[in-house]
């Protein structure tokens, strides 16, 4: 068993770089970070910014940050690929993913989508890939950066977008929903839990105590930040304006809600933190099936559990 926090003890220094840029989707961290949290269990924390620009699984693997979040689909293709990470934490326990076609492109069905251009994320690429092998799709990809702008100005026939995020965008720009044609992928048998905290299994091995603490205190900024959400809007709109990102206030708050949606599903409960075995085997076995994994990193080799840790 890890010793408890040391609230005297020297500061531990540690940076934390989450998978897209400053947004209510990592609301928790933004939170405990401003609240003390992490400096209550003796983390000296830097969060830096990301986004397309500096992708997490890399600044991982160079060693250049403690922690990073990522989709489970990436952490589990990452490890099958040896490169040695541990999920430490599991918050998304839904997929959000999803691809938008507009119904006057004669997108109606997914058989539809074959042949058609597609944008997608490359570091979110997994899923989608998955979904247009099980059903045989053929489409040609463009890279999708960070807007919708060359879905919206007609440059290809569907995006990838996130029901907390793009979706919204779209929506804003003056699209109606029943314009729209959405392929929820959680509705087509390829619901992924998304973002989980990861680290190095060398740093694990080298300081469990710190990785305990980071994973208990980013828990209580997510348990913070969904009960008091008008100061954790107040605290992400911080960080927004400091990277100068076309949002507002209101689109975050429709990512914070959502955020709650796939964090603590409906009907589902779920100890925020945990990562289900039979949701990583699932995992792991499509992307096995789809051919983007040659090996089935064990579950015990791939996840441990320092949310219930004390």
């Amino acid at each position: 068993m890890l010793a408890g926090p040391a609230p005297c003890q020297e500061l531990r220094k540690a940076t934390f770089l989450p998978q897209w840029s400053p947004q209510a989707q990592f609301a928790g961290y933004y939170v405990a970070h401003a609240k003390g949290f992490y400096a209550r269990r003796g983390i000296d924390l830097e969060i830096l910014r990301g986004g397309p620009d500096r992708p997490a699984a890399q600044a991982l693997a160079q060693e250049e940050v403690e922690f990073v979040t990522l989709f489970l689909s990436t952490g589990i293709d990452l490890r099958s690929n040896g490169l040695e990470i541990l999920n430490i934490g599991q918050i998304v326990q839904r997929s959000a993913l999803a691809l938008v076609a507009k119904r006057s492109s004669g997108i109606r069905a997914v058989k539809d989508l074959d042949g058609k251009a597609v944008s997608i994320w490359p570091d979110f690429a997994l899923q989608p890939r998955a979904f247009f092998r099980k059903y045989n799709l053929h489409v040609r990809v463009a890279p999708q950066g960070g807007s919708i702008s060359l879905f919206l100005r007609g440059g290809v026939d569907a995006a990838s977008v996130m029901l907390y995020n793009e979706y919204h965008t779209i929506l804003n720009s003056g699209l109606d929903p029943a314009e729209l044609r959405v392929f929820d992928f959680s509705h087509y048998g390829i619901n992924f839990p998304e973002d989980g905290i990861y680290c190095l299994e060398q740093t694990l091995k080298e300081s469990p105590e710190l990785c305990r603490d980071f994973v208990l205190a980013s828990i209580e900024g997510w348990a913070y930040a969904l009960e008091h959400t008008e100061e954790a809007l107040d605290i992400v709109m911080k960080h927004v304006r400091a990277a100068n990102l076309p949002t507002n206030r209101v689109h975050q708050k429709w990512m914070l809600e959502h955020m709650r949606d796939i964090i603590m599903p409906p009907g589902k409960n779920i100890p925020m933190g945990t990562l289900l075995p039979d949701e990583y085997r699932f995992v792991a076995k499509q992307l096995m099936e789809n051919g983007i994994i040659s090996s089935m990193p064990e579950y015990g080799d791939f996840h441990a559990d320092l949310a219930h840790a004390r």
